[in-house]
């Protein structure tokens, strides 16, 4: 005899929020090189960024009107009984136009510095896409590209000039 599914009163195995995590952080890894690699302001997250940056700009017109807040997350605000009506509201739209919409994330709650300990922020992915397509559209995630590309040349100065040493004895 099956019983339906109690999500609110489901007990997670540590082994699953285990994988989950591994998971997350792996997409946070993978993102933040392609904000190193890519000019935020032409990466593409979705096939339907525009669609998601328009309705996110409609439904959350406070993040497009004070930048500041999307330059710094504040989770108790993102995450309080109103809010979460909100984004599950806004994320629902595209449960059958984003793939794997609802599953877990991480976010920089600042948007101006690196994933780590102190910044990240468990989300479901659409509010990932939402808030970091926006991030991109509105340059807020430039300096991050800036300040990569220039690690990455000074790195590679670096191993050319050890390379020339090496050569020349």
């Amino acid at each position: 005899m099956s019983t339906k599914f109690d999500a609110e009163n489901a007990e997670n195995l540590e082994e699953i929020e285990k994988q989950w995590a591994v998971k997350a952080v792996e997409q946070a890894q993978v993102y933040w090189n392609l904000l190193a690699a890519i000019p935020p302001r032409s990466l593409r997250l979705t096939k339907i960024d525009d669609e998601i940056f328009e309705d996110f700009s409609n439904t959350f017109p406070e993040f497009i009107d004070d930048d500041a807040k999307l330059m710094e997350l504040d989770e108790d605000t993102i995450k309080n009984k109103e809010n979460k009506e909100r984004w599950r509201n806004f994320m629902m739209r595209y449960e059958k136009t984003v793939k794997d919409f609802n599953f877990g994330t991480m976010v920089r709650p600042k948007a101006d510095e690196e994933y780590g300990q102190e910044n990240s922020m468990f989300v479901p992915r659409m509010q990932f896409y939402a808030i970091e397509i926006a991030r991109n559209r509105l340059g807020l995630n430039d300096a991050i590209h800036v300040v990569a590309k220039k690690d990455a040349e000074e790195t590679k100065a670096a191993k050319a000039l050890k390379k020339a040493k090496k050569t020349l004895g």
